[in-house]
């Protein structure tokens, strides 16, 4: 017997023939207008629900026609834009504002905000030695399961774990909204110390600070961080904390969350759906993507060389030969996703900082020229921009944050929206969510097992 993880010529027949019994003609999803990924031909995404929490608008009426426009994002009916002039016009930051209004539905004013701080500060502590009997056995570089594993394991010391009232749901979600930086930050911490023989830091958390600053603090070794720096990761929070009810990963958790199940197991669930890299990952690719450009690509001024390598990766002959262009396109945004739109203006400054003006330019580049590319080598059905991924990979880059910690940064914003969808599942508690599945395998007779 080999080691745990070997993939021996025995499990590759078997494969072989899970692909080949497995296999569903094409052809089939058309015949009986099957919406494969519950989106239709157009990229629409099929009606499964209601939801107060979040819009996304990405078209306009235009004399009795639907055309796309630019997308438009909104938290409980405020334009996000709007909001994050709020805030920034006032010099504060904004994750725990959007947080609240996410879950009770009204922006708060100055006393409930501080109410609301001050609570969030207050959770944000682990259970006794949970750090050296959880975080710190069998780490790996895999945060996204080191946050499931820790988020399960929370339940342990719960009394209450199973418990789906509304007020218990809502103590166990603002728990979680504020023990997620620590979860994170101290699982990658152990996988860097353990695995890359770097020096361990354990820093406790600061009741008194933001979400975002609490993040640079106990990932850093001094802890320190600049203004700028806190900005632009709570934007970055402020932009990732909700995308409307069809996400994967929102979607995940209130499938689960219908079941009747518990928190810490609808949450989990949204962990295990978001680190995929078709959802939470993609941001990781994008800079691996750039990696490569910026090694291929002698001057990131010329722009017909530039496109001579956004061919290539469109052809499969670049980066990973999946023929994409990372962090272009979106399944509902068409013309401009807000989030980008908003988000580069502040990655911009953040680069001036930091010294990463070349880099930037090249990331502006190639979002104008991209689409020019892809309409010429491929027939798309709609517009293609950037999405929040293009700069959100780039930012963190810029801020020092290891890549492991991408996809758990996108996590501990997404849980304020995650958090206000299984509660709102629950309130309008109805049938389990149950889709249906045509079989389309052919009826055969038992053969008996001396004559096989």
């Amino acid at each position: 017997m080999g080691s745990y993880s070997d993939i021996t010529p025995k499990i590759r027949a078997l494969a072989e023939l899970c692909c080949s019994s497995s296999r569903i003609d094409s052809e089939l999803y058309s015949r009986y207008d099957v919406k494969k990924g519950l989106r239709d031909i157009n990229g629409k995404g099929v009606l499964t629900g209601l939801t107060e929490i979040s819009e996304i608008r990405q078209s306009k009426e235009e004399n009795g026609q639907t055309i796309p426009w630019h997308g438009r994002l909104f938290y409980r009916g405020y334009d996000i834009e709007d909001i994050i002039r709020g805030f920034i016009k006032d010099g504060r930051f904004g994750f725990e504002e959007v947080v609240y209004l996410l879950l009770f539905g009204e922006l708060p004013n100055r006393q409930q905000l501080e109410d609301f701080t001050k609570l969030l500060g207050e959770y944000r502590t682990l259970p006794t030695n949970f750090v050296r009997d959880v975080i710190m056995k069998a780490s790996n570089a895999d945060i996204m399961n080191a946050l499931a594993k820790s988020v399960l394991t929370i339940a342990s010391y719960d009394s209450n774990a199973n418990d789906t009232s509304i007020d218990n749901v809502l103590r166990q979600c603002l728990q979680l909204i504020s023990i997620f930086p620590l979860l994170s930050i101290y699982s990658y911490q152990a996988y860097a110390h353990y695995h890359e023989g770097k020096s361990l830091y354990i820093h406790s958390a600061d009741e008194s600070l933001s979400t975002a600053e609490n993040i640079l603090l106990l990932l850093r070794p001094d802890s320190s961080y600049s203004k700028l720096e806190a900005q632009v990761l709570d934007m970055a929070l402020v932009l990732h904390a909700e995308h409307g009810g069809g996400n994967n990963s929102t979607f995940t958790t209130r499938v689960v969350t219908s079941s009747g199940t518990d928190t810490y197991s609808a949450i989990a669930a949204g962990l295990c759906s978001l680190k995929g890299p078709k959802h939470g990952g993609a941001n990781i690719k994008v800079v691996r993507m750039f990696d490569e450009m910026k090694r291929e690509v002698h001057d990131w001024k010329d722009d017909e060389e530039i496109k001579l390598y956004l061919r290539k990766l469109l052809h499969k002959e670049a980066f990973d030969r999946s023929g994409l262009i990372y962090g272009m396109g979106h399944a509902v945004y068409s013309i401009s996703d807000p989030r980008a739109r908003v988000f580069k203006a502040f990655v911009e400054k953040l680069s001036k900082e930091k010294g990463f003006t070349d880099e930037f330019g090249l990331y502006t580049s190639v979002e104008r020229l991209a689409p020019e590319v892809i309409a010429e080598e491929k027939k798309i059905y709609k517009g293609v921009s950037a999405n929040v991924d293009f700069y959100s990979g780039f930012a963190y880059h810029m801020l020092g944050l290891p890549s492991e910690l991408y996809t758990p940064i996108f996590a501990i914003a997404r849980l304020a929206g995650w958090s206000a969808h299984r509660l709102e599942e629950l309130i309008n508690a109805g049938k389990i969510i149950r889709p249906a599945y045509k079989s389309v395998a052919e009826e055969r007779q038992y053969v008996n097992f001396k004559d096989r």
